[in-house]
């Protein structure tokens, strides 16, 4: 299996992993822990996490060197695109702002978290050869 294919399947995997817990707050009667279309936020920062584990891995195989300021460049990108969903979602939808930074901030930084631990993992993988 090659790098590309490994780190793609740890982030599918990743994501079914983090959508268990709002599927089990659904189905044991406690979806008011979720705002309104909680998915959309859930699958809006997947995908740009996606993006930006995909366009790094693939920068960092064309030129290695360049593999620490794509993630930089990319993580700031998605930040800002993560701002500004939230100030659109919030200015459309209206929700509980405590329950949706609790959303919001338990899908974007797991999805940071993942995005840092591939970052080492590959850093760690270049100084063992």
């Amino acid at each position: 299996m090659t790098k590309l294919a490994r780190v793609i399947l740890s982030f599918f995997l990743f994501v079914i992993i983090t959508a268990i817990p709002p599927v089990l707050l659904i189905y044991t009667g406690h979806a008011n822990w979720l705002v309104p279309r909680f998915w959309l936020i859930f699958f809006f920062i997947s995908m740009l996490t996606f993006i930006t584990v995909f366009l790094v891995n693939f920068v960092g195989k064309i030129n290695y060197s360049l593999y620490t300021q794509t993630f930089l460049a990319a993580t700031t990108v998605k930040i800002l695109a993560a701002m500004f969903f939230a100030l659109f979602f919030l200015m459309k939808i209206k929700p509980n702002n405590g329950i949706f930074l609790v959303n919001f901030f338990y899908v974007y930084f797991l999805n940071i978290a993942f995005e840092i631990y591939g970052l080492l993992c590959t850093l760690r993988n270049q100084k063992l050869k």
